[in-house]
């Protein structure tokens, strides 16, 4: 998944596309051990759209941490 595609999300969808992509990867690591998996290389993509998908949450966490403060430091 690309990043644009992520920033485009609210932040609902963000966590709910966060639990998805968990579920999905513990069942690719089911798979795995049960030998059962196509394509290993899912997994590190799944892992890597986690950490976007992280990375973005927290942005705007801290995005919103950063706005009240600058709104009282104008009065």
């Amino acid at each position: 998944m690309k990043i644009e595609q992520i920033r485009e999300k609210s932040d609902e969808e963000l966590v709910k596309l966060q639990r998805d992509l968990q579920e999905e990867l513990f069942n690719l690591r089911f798979q795995l051990v049960s030998r059962q998996l196509d394509n290993p290389l899912r997994i590190r993509i799944v892992r890597r759209d986690i950490s976007r998908v992280k990375t973005i949450i927290r942005e705007r966490q801290l995005k919103a941490e950063q706005q009240p403060r600058a709104a009282g430091e104008a009065v």
